[in-house]
Parts: C-alpha cells; structure tokens; sequence
C-alpha cells in the first residue's frame, strides 16, 4: 500500500471538535518531553493548536510531580531518561444527548526503548529499538485493529495489526514516526464529567529514527 497525504485528523471517530484531535508526546534525546493536544498529521498552527487551551493536567506514568510549563502549543515537563508516558482522560467533555453522551481518553508514548506495555491502550515496540510495534488492551495484543502511521515528511500509511497485534512499520528516512490507533467501547462509563455511554479510547507513539 503507498503512502498518502490526507488533511483529515487521523484519529477522526465521529464528526464533532473532541474527536478531531489526539495526545502525543515529543522527545529529543535526553531532554523534556512536549505534549500536545492537535492534528499530528498538521503543521503547528502558531500559538498551537485552537483546542489546546483543554489540555491542563495529563498524567505521567509512573506518576511526577514534575512542573509542567506551558509553553506555545505544547506543555513540557522533565522527566527521567528512558521511555515517556501519558494519559488524560479529561481533555473534553462529553458530549451528545442525554444518555447517548460520549467521552475520549488519551494516551500517549515518545521512545521505542522498552519492549513492553503499561498504558491501558499502548502501542509498544516488539523488540527494544524496533520496528515491529504490537497494540495492546489491557496487557492483550489486538488483532485486526487499524494502525496510521505518520512518517517525518506528515505522509500517512494505514496498516492492519495481524493475528499476534503487530505491525511492521516502513521506516522511509530520518526524522520523527507517529503511530496512532483507536478503540470505541459501548456500556456505561465514568468520566471526570459523568457516566458517559460511549467511551473512545486513542493512543499514539512517537519515537525518532536517527
């Protein structure tokens, strides 16, 4: 399959603001990490993303007590050396009618270091330094799930996960890859706004072929 440029978010769901965007986290070597709220797939609007004033308080995993700062369109934040992550499930509030009302959690991953999973939804490389990725619910590979990947150059490739979760990402030159991928659950959730009935769940990992 070749690559493609679109301009639609890449964790598009249902056509409303909320959907629209996706956490992710960037970082360079050994410094800060930068979290964003947006279209990865979109150039940085100056000042940031419109939407990235509901970005206030995600959660690092294992947990900081790090500052975060604010700075033009992104939050930085020290963490140790190694392998970043985040999660944020109170981005947007729910939305839709009464008793239909929907909610998104985030979660998000910078390095390819660790060959394992922590985050609920997380897409973890198979072998540390890799470029085979599995996505995992729960600590259980997700077979046949849909997987975008955004090179450095922001084209964009979509890939199944085969039997064991996993796919192999084509590394097309230097620079920073986004992988994203999305998971719709249907009950009766609890958010930080309320019980919710629909609950999307969207995870992204970045990491930088040197």
């Amino acid at each position: 399959m070749s690559f493609k440029h679109i301009g639609l978010s890449l964790g598009l769901l249902v056509a409303v603001p909320a959907q629209a965007h996706e956490v992710w986290v960037e970082r360079d070597g050994a410094g800060p990490a930068r979290i964003y709220l947006g279209e990865p797939e979109a150039p940085l609007p100056d000042g940031g993303d419109p939407e990235f004033d509901h970005l206030q308080a995600p959660k690092l995993l294992p947990a900081s007590t790090a500052a975060l700062a604010r700075k033009a369109g992104y939050l930085e934040v020290a963490v140790p050396a190694g392998d970043v992550r985040v999660q944020d499930d109170n981005v947007f509030k729910p939305w839709g009618p009464e008793g239909k009302k929907q909610s998104v959690v985030y979660y998000a991953r910078a390095g390819r270091g660790e060959a394992r999973a922590i985050l609920p939804l997380e897409l973890a490389p198979a072998t540390a330094g890799g470029d085979r990725f599995v996505l995992t619910r729960d600590g259980k590979p997700v077979a046949d799930a849909a997987i975008t990947v955004i090179s450095p150059d922001k084209w964009t490739r979509s890939l199944k996960t085969d039997a064991q979760g996993g796919v192999t990402v084509p590394l097309l030159g230097k620079g920073r890859y986004l992988l994203s991928a999305s998971q719709k659950d249907e009950g009766s959730f609890d958010t930080p706004h309320g019980q919710v009935a629909v609950l999307h769940r969207t995870t992204t990992t970045t990491f930088v072929l040197d």
